[in-house]
């Protein structure tokens, strides 16, 4: 395995060891200036996180970093990109639908991506150069690369045209939008049936054939997809840009992604 993939994993069940230590206590919430919410566990995830990934040397953009000046990020051919606490929303409902997400870039493009449900104990993780995307049920976050590697199972989307199209929705941000891209698939003569799912795992429901589109008309931030969009690109799911046409891109001037569809 990939030693920057081994790395990215190790950081992921790290992070959330201290989030669900948190989770079971009677946390406070903050908000941000952008009136987002956070907690102490997004501040001891990402430390955690950091402890792992400054020493690869290679650049870090996290939603709970202070951001490098574009002048400095344009310079790099590689970064990593991390949400240590993806879905706070969901944490605060106390759900579960949470997940930590590391990514790595290179020339605007994920590699590498790690999604961990710390609740579940649930890990996805992908190659994209590789061509491989797996999910690994894991008793216990105290486990070693070579396990799970040997409980990863491959991540298989579904294959076949069906009459019936399953939408991700998101439980928290469903626009106007994108119930009227549903209504433009009913009318079509589709089946249109949704499934919600909170942070970055609605991207695994695609990935692992639970799912066949994610429309996404509504804002997101680069951390929330970088890790989302390796684990589906490495089994042939694309993620396209509603205003380029083309596949979403990181590192960008501004952190904030264009409107997005998630689909074979």
């Amino acid at each position: 395995m990939n030693k920057n993939l081994q790395t990215a994993i190790k950081a992921s069940l790290e992070a959330g060891k201290v989030i669900m230590e948190v989770y079971d206590t009677a946390f406070n919430v903050e908000i941000k200036d952008d009136k987002s919410p956070l907690t102490e566990a997004d501040k001891k995830a990402n430390d955690i996180i950091n402890t792992f990934l400054i020493p690869t040397e290679i650049p870090i953009i996290s939603e709970e970093n202070k951001q490098t000046n574009y002048t400095v990020r344009q310079t790099w051919e590689t970064c990593w990109v991390v949400d240590p606490v993806d879905g706070t929303k969901e944490f605060i409902k106390r759900n579960g639908e949470f997940t930590v997400n590391i990514a790595l870039v290179t020339n605007g493009k994920p590699v590498l991506g790690v999604i961990y449900v710390p609740a579940t104990k649930v890990l996805y993780y992908a190659d994209v150069e590789k061509n491989k995307g797996f999910k690994v049920e894991l008793d216990s976050p105290d486990v070693n690369i070579e396990k799970i590697i040997e409980k990863a199972k491959s991540l298989q989307p579904k294959s076949g045209d069906s009459n019936l199209i399953q939408v991700v929705g998101s439980r928290s941000h469903m626009s106007q939008e994108t119930l009227d891209y549903m209504d433009v698939l009913k009318e079509s003569g589709k089946e249109v049936k949704v499934v919600s799912k909170g942070s970055s795992l609605k991207f695994c429901l695609i990935a692992e054939g639970n799912a066949d589109v994610y429309p996404r008309f509504a804002p997101t931030m680069e951390w929330d997809t970088a890790a989302g969009q390796a684990i589906c690109n490495a089994v042939g799911i694309e993620v396209i840009s509603k205003e380029t046409n083309k596949p979403l891109l990181y590192n960008k001037k501004n952190l904030l992604n264009p409107w997005f569809l998630v689909s074979k």
